[in-house]
């Protein structure tokens, strides 16, 4: 099965998902926006409308969409609007891209679920949407960290 997520820069995100039990295959890319096959280059002017993101490909009998939505949630802010850490502009907005009804279904009640329990601080600013076209960002983005030994 396959999910995509949206958390700031898709190098740490690839890495932790990369590392998960029962994700079978990571790739990086460019996702929602208005541009077909974007660049690197194009979508740091963040004139595109795409968001940096890894596609996950997974073994649903090792381990759950609800589980994955954990890593996601754990690793990045959902709180701060077109921002993760350092790195400011809409390419590094929190999203959820979700395949079909079950996901987004999923998603939404972790959302909700996350944003009740008020253990983030602040509203979840975490966008739940379909998943239009991923574009495979270039290869020397592809397992990043892997590749450069950190």
């Amino acid at each position: 099965m396959k999910a995509t997520f949206g958390a700031g820069c898709f190098w740490h995100v690839e890495d932790l998902f990369r590392k998960t039990k029962g994700v079978q295959s990571t790739q990086v890319g460019y996702i929602g926006g208005q541009l077909t096959n974007p660049t690197y280059e194009e979508v740091c002017t963040a004139n595109t409308g795409h968001a940096e993101a890894v596609q996950v490909e997974y073994n649903p009998d090792e381990i759950s969409f609800e589980e994955l939505l954990d890593v996601f949630w754990k690793n990045h802010n959902p709180t701060t609007l077109n921002r993760q850490g350092p790195d400011v502009g809409n390419q590094y907005r929190s999203a959820i891209f979700y395949h079909d009804e079950q996901q987004k279904d999923i998603a939404e009640k972790s959302k909700h679920t996350l944003d009740e329990s008020g253990t983030c601080g602040a509203p979840i600013v975490t966008e739940i949407i379909p998943a239009p076209t991923f574009y495979k960002a270039e290869e020397y983005h592809q397992k990043y960290f892997k590749k450069s030994g950190m």
